[in-house]
């Protein structure tokens, strides 16, 4: 049973990485038992690792047909957002009243503001080809930032809602980062949120979260509705349908 449930997470694990990384595309089916072919799986492990995904809104079961990976809509991209807003903003102002209490908080996000300077400097500096292949050492560093914000956030239930929103924005970030020029601009916001918190700035880091999360929004609009879709009250990108 032990060895089952290691299987079941190292397929999970796997199957989630893919998902969120848009290598398993939006729509895309989610056959059990061509899945455990290449994952070198029983169905079993397979199963619950599908399942496990579809409670946390990455996979869909349509009836008579096997799951699919769920499909990326603007209408729920617009409800996610509203709902970020409403939480990570306030997270990051609860993190910088409490880092200008005890200064050990703060560690991280100095470490990360060093990281984020160096990382742009060589980014500019880099051609566009280069600039490409250098997008997962950007994704590390904003991943970094928000789970800094998680550990460091004093409120458990905010911390813990924020967290289990984790899977469903990473998908998104492969989208709203489409190019140099909305990297340059996310590596501007994230700079003023890190700012904000090291220099203990609730205010600041409240207003520099909202904005980044309109901006990540609207990005995610242009890449959607760019992307040979029809402009409707929810549309939907879902590619393996197509």
């Amino acid at each position: 049973m032990a060895r089952a449930t290691g299987k079941s997470e190292a397929v999970y694990e796997r199957l989630r990485s893919d998902i969120e990384s848009l290598r398993l595309r939006p729509g895309a089916k989610l056959s059990e038992v061509h899945l455990g072919e290449e994952l070198g799986a029983s169905r079993t492990p397979v199963r619950e690792a599908i399942r496990r995904l579809a409670r946390e809104g990455l996979v869909d079961f349509v009836p008579g047909e096997v799951a699919r990976v769920a499909a990326i809509s603007l209408g729920g991209v617009r409800a996610l957002f509203e709902f970020r807003m409403l939480l990570e903003p306030r997270a990051a102002a609860s993190v910088a009243t409490a880092g200008a209490a005890d200064e050990r908080l703060l560690v991280p996000f100095r470490e990360l503001l060093e990281r984020l300077e160096e990382f742009d400097e060589s980014f500019r500096a880099l051609d566009a080809a280069a600039q490409a292949r250098s997008y997962q050492e950007f994704y590390e560093v904003t991943e970094g930032f928000d789970q800094a914000v998680i550990a460091a956030c004093r409120n458990p239930y905010l911390a813990r809602t924020i967290r289990d929103l984790r899977s469903e924005t990473v998908r998104l970030r492969h989208l709203s980062h489409s190019g140099p020029r909305r990297m340059l601009t996310s590596m501007e916001e994230h700079r003023a949120m890190l700012k904000a918190i090291v220099q203990g700035d609730a205010q600041a880091a409240e207003a520099a979260g909202r904005h980044h999360l309109a901006q990540t929004l609207q990005a995610l609009i242009d890449s959607l509705t760019g992307q040979d879709v029809a402009i409707g009250a929810d549309v939907h990108l879902d590619v393996a349908r197509r």
